[in-house]
């Protein structure tokens, strides 16, 4: 389909993590010529960059990989029901050579600019090589969490010691063993790393300017039986998953909350507290996340459940959130996170008793004093959802740039389509299912309508494609009524664009980059999209005139 204008690819693809790999997968399918562009030296994403001590699924392993082929869910045995980095990556490693997928692959390459060509439909890419390529269609499988953010203290670059975002973690081993580290954050990567490391550093000091709350991931090897078993229900596992609100294993308690009693309620939550995974959150009663005094009668129990954990109260205290509910923002997966601060080498600094001042040649240095360290481990978070789409000077119609239209807020179709952008795609793009979902089955998802929609295309033999500006502001107002009803809209995390380290994504205006209206509800509403001949899409330039 090159018509009269010779491109390089039909299909250009950014990004080589989950999405990358599955959509090229589609794409090699079809016969389409395209090629995946990767920053990294090697595919994988998430699971390439985050090789931090602790990093791995919060998602049961089995419901994590790919579904599309029975070949592959029959050869791949998961060891742990909520796998590690290492393996992970491994895996994605397999699902390419298995499928050949990497002679599409171009890695070490960074697109620069992505600029739309009105006059002959195209797509022109600026990379950091030197190379422009043009193709007719860009889909961005950018990532949710791939844009790390540093906290922006003086003296970063004094320290004389090791000093690393826990997205840059060093791929070779760094010895901890005998180490002065400090943590800097209090989040997902945070609870992670600080309870693997505990255990094996000198000293280990947190610096922590909001808790987080944190529940047991329970995590526990999967044996050859077991994985057998799972083999043979994967269709069961996967319906579920599709059922489920968000995508996982876990479906919520249809009961209503003040039907039950509260022993019945406290019950249910001691089973749940200590079953593997998200239960706790996501097999609970639905009124926890829209209802106050529910929310706040759970957040109690969990608090409890910290305080029995925490042998010093001073120190229990102020690893219990006061300024939100438990489980209005995504939950973050613990092993061994608060006996922790039991260890005599585990010491909890509160910045907002004493903030960080700046960090110097020895460590860090706060209102009260200065402490001395060999390693900063800067987990930090990100800027999420749409910062990787910033970090490209993505221009479309009228020279206008994507950095500027989303500088305010967010506003997509479907999370998968900018009107003023023509021609591009994104299977988990801002306000897609994707963001607050089980990410690949989300990932299938979206890769899948977005493949369905370009054959489309291409048999119509049109070359331009763009979401009409009625449709995306329907689409976003969509999104934003579903948050009215959400405890999330009072969140202070990366589900409402807050984060402190990124220039006017303090607190204040909430960024509505999610879809919160649920899996089934997503997919009923992109497949209602289709069915009705891609409403919404308006196609035009036939192929016979692309010149």
């Amino acid at each position: 389909m090159n018509g009269m204008t010779k491109l390089d690819y039909e299909v250009i693809v950014i990004g080589a993590g989950v999405g990358g790999i599955y959509q090229i997968k589609r794409l090699a399918d079809l016969g389409i010529k395209a090629t995946v562009l990767e920053l990294a030296g090697d595919l994988g994403g998430t699971w390439y960059w985050n090789r931090y001590p602790g990093a791995r699924f919060d998602s049961e392993s089995y419901t994590y990989g790919y579904s599309f082929s029975k070949e592959l869910l029959e050869e791949w045995h998961w060891k742990e029901r909520f796998s590690g980095q290492p393996e992970n990556l491994r895996y994605l490693n397999y699902v390419a050579d298995k499928f050949d997928l990497r002679k599409y692959m171009q890695f070490n390459v960074r697109v620069e600019a992505a600029h739309f060509d009105e006059a002959r439909t195209l797509w022109r890419l600026k990379l950091s090589d030197g190379r422009t390529l043009t193709c007719r269609f860009v889909i961005m499988t950018l990532g949710l969490l791939s844009q790390p953010t540093l906290p922006r203290l003086e003296g970063m670059d004094t320290f004389k010691g090791r000093s690393f975002h826990t997205y840059y973690w060093p791929q070779e081993p760094v010895d901890l063993a005998g180490k002065k580290v400090a943590v800097i954050g209090a989040g997902a990567t945070a609870i992670q790393v600080i309870g693997e490391i505990a255990d094996k550093v000198g000293e280990l000091t947190v610096f922590q300017r909001r808790p987080n709350w944190s529940a047991p991931l329970n995590n526990s090897p999967i044996s050859e039986t077991e994985m057998a078993d799972i083999r043979k229900r994967y269709d069961e596992i996967f319906a579920a998953c599709a059922r489920s609100p968000g995508g996982f294993v876990h479906e919520p308690d249809r009961r209503g909350f003040y039907e039950v009693s509260p022993e019945e309620r406290r019950a249910l939550w001691d089973r749940l507290y200590d079953e593997p995974g998200f239960g706790i959150w996501l097999a609970n009663f639905r009124e926890i996340f829209m209802d106050e005094a529910a929310n706040a009668e759970l957040s109690e129990y969990i608090a409890e459940r910290i305080r029995r954990r925490v042998k010093d109260p001073k120190v229990a205290e102020k690893l219990i959130p006061k300024d939100h509910g438990f489980g209005i923002q995504r939950v973050p997966m613990e092993t061994h996170y608060f006996e922790a601060f039991n260890r005599p080498n585990v010491h909890l600094v509160d910045l907002r008793e004493t903030p960080l001042e700046r960090v110097t040649e020895k460590g860090l240095r706060t209102t009260e004093r200065e402490y001395e360290f060999d390693v900063i481990v800067y987990a930090t978070g990100f800027d999420a959802i749409t910062g990787a789409f910033d970090h490209i000077d993505i221009r479309g119609t009228g020279g206008q740039t994507l950095r500027d239209k989303w500088r305010d807020s967010c506003s997509s179709f479907l999370g998968m389509m900018v009107h003023g952008f023509p021609n591009l795609l994104m299977p988990a793009g801002p306000q897609s299912g994707s963001a607050s979902t089980n990410y690949p089955r989300g990932i299938e998802t979206g890769v899948n309508w977005c493949t369905d929609f370009l054959q489309r295309v291409r048999e119509q033999g049109q070359t331009r494609f763009e979401a009409t500006a009625e449709a995306e502001a329907r689409w976003t107002a969509h999104v934003v009524g579903m948050y009215s009803v959400m405890l999330m809209r009072k969140a202070k995390g990366w589900f409402t664009g807050y984060n402190s380290n990124v220039a006017g994504h303090e607190e204040g205006k909430v960024r509505y980059f999610v879809y919160n209206g649920g899996a089934p509800k997503y997919v009923e509403r992109i497949n209602q999209v289709a069915a009705n001949g891609y409403e919404g899409v308006q196609l035009g330039v036939d192929l016979a005139k692309a010149s």
